[in-house]
């Protein structure tokens, strides 16, 4: 059955390549000259950045607590084979072939594996890329929690009253996290005239954060396409639209904060974390934290433990089971179309995916978190996708036998 759902989720994961392969929407470079755009970076640049993206770029701190979770090492390890294509290779060998500089596996709540190729070491954060936008939802479903949103029927200009009168205007936060706005927007990497391109040349002039976002402002410029809730389409710029309405709904708390007091600091991270701002200054609602491997893990089992910590609720009643299930319209789940609130689902569990090959996997019925690190050289493209399904698939088979 493993072996079957992953050859089905590799086949499929050519989906995922235009929606994961994003631009640098609006982060802000600090050095001088300006840093290039992150997805221009050679492949030596990605092995010293991606672990210390505070010194080109404008970040936050996520605080860690005085306790540190532990993740003890299971009595078993494993390390399996990778066979790709008919031929097969060493763990080691397929990580430093593909460009895999970090990967670990919770069976249980116990570390099955753990390696590091590529000159990566265990206490180096590294870069999320879009695993940024599922740690997002997730502060949603704290925010809701809390009381500071009511639930996810609320329209989005509750929050940002500055697209009223837009083609967001009558659109719920619930539409807005899944993708269903029917906002027309044009997600094309190879085109300086999509608004994925255009979205990020404004500059910040000053002013309110919010109000003066370069971002909001070309948000609120975009036409109607469709009714809210008749089709998913991918928009990269809706997630960090979803980080300022949380930042507005939490009374000016920045995202970091809110991170460092809902999961950092009471589900016991190791390391500080780092999430990247835009150019306004706000953490990103759709990208870039940095954070260990190990506390990429601890993210899947905060996950997969249902959101709890000491037992105790941190998200929305429900959160965890509805953020990942699927809520692509009727007409998108006929073209094989799945999405959740910032979560992929797959058939047996879901995931948060990032360009360049990051990853965070659950699968609650095996009670197995999977993540993964790497610098590879494409933002994304089919077989590099093809290659990260037989990895994860190679070690989800090894810690399940027996």
């Amino acid at each position: 059955m493993i072996t079957r759902n992953w050859r089905l989720q590799a086949t499929a994961a050519g989906a995922l390549v235009v929606a994961l392969a994003q631009p640098a929407l609006a982060q802000k470079p600090i050095t001088n000259p300006p840093v290039a755009s992150i997805l221009t970076w050679t492949q030596k640049q990605q092995l010293e950045r991606y672990p210390a993206i505070e010194k080109v770029y404008a970040v936050d701190t996520i605080r860690k607590g005085d306790k540190v979770r532990a993740l003890p090492a299971a009595a078993t390890q494993i390390d399996p084979k990778v066979t790709f294509n008919k031929r097969a290779a060493t763990l080691d060998a397929f990580m430093k072939d593909n460009r895999i500089t970090g990967l670990i596996a919770l069976k249980d709540g116990e570390v099955v594996l753990e390696k590091y190729a590529l000159g990566r070491k265990p206490e180096d954060r590294w870069t999320s890329f879009s695993v940024a936008k599922s740690m997002t939802a997730v502060l949603m479903g704290a925010a809701i929690r809390d009381g500071w949103i009511k639930n996810v029927h609320e329209p989005v200009t509750r929050y940002l009253p500055e697209l009223k009168g837009s083609a967001y205007d009558g659109v719920s936060i619930r539409q807005l996290i899944s993708m269903q706005t029917g906002v027309k927007w044009d997600e094309n990497y190879a085109s300086q005239q999509s608004d994925v391109a255009r979205a990020s040349t404004a500059p910040f002039t000053g002013g309110h954060p919010i109000e003066n976002n370069p971002l909001l402002q070309y948000m609120a410029k975009l036409p109607k396409k469709a009714e809210p809730g008749q089709e998913w389409v991918y928009k990269t710029g809706e997630t960090d639209l979803a980080g300022m309405v949380l930042v507005r709904a939490l009374a000016g708390k920045s995202l970091a904060q809110y991170a460092s007091e809902k999961i950092w600091a009471p589900y016991g991270m190791e390391q500080d974390g780092i999430w990247m701002q835009d150019k306004a200054g706000l953490n990103r609602g759709g990208c870039c934290m940095s954070m260990t491997l190990r506390d990429y893990a601890r993210i899947g089992q905060f996950m997969l433990e249902g959101g709890k910590i000491d037992g105790k609720d941190v998200l929305a009643p429900g959160w965890v089971e509805e953020s990942t299930k699927n809520h692509a319209p009727p007409k998108s789940r006929a073209k094989g179309e799945s999405y959740g609130y910032f979560w992929w689902p797959m058939d047996d569990g879901y995931r948060a995916v990032g360009i360049f090959g990051q990853g965070i996997y659950v699968y609650p019925e095996e009670n197995l978190v999977i993540a993964i690190n790497s610098a590879m050289p494409k933002a994304s493209d089919r077989v590099q996708s093809q290659k990260i399904a037989a990895v994860v698939g190679a070690l989800r088979a090894a810690a399940n036998d027996g």
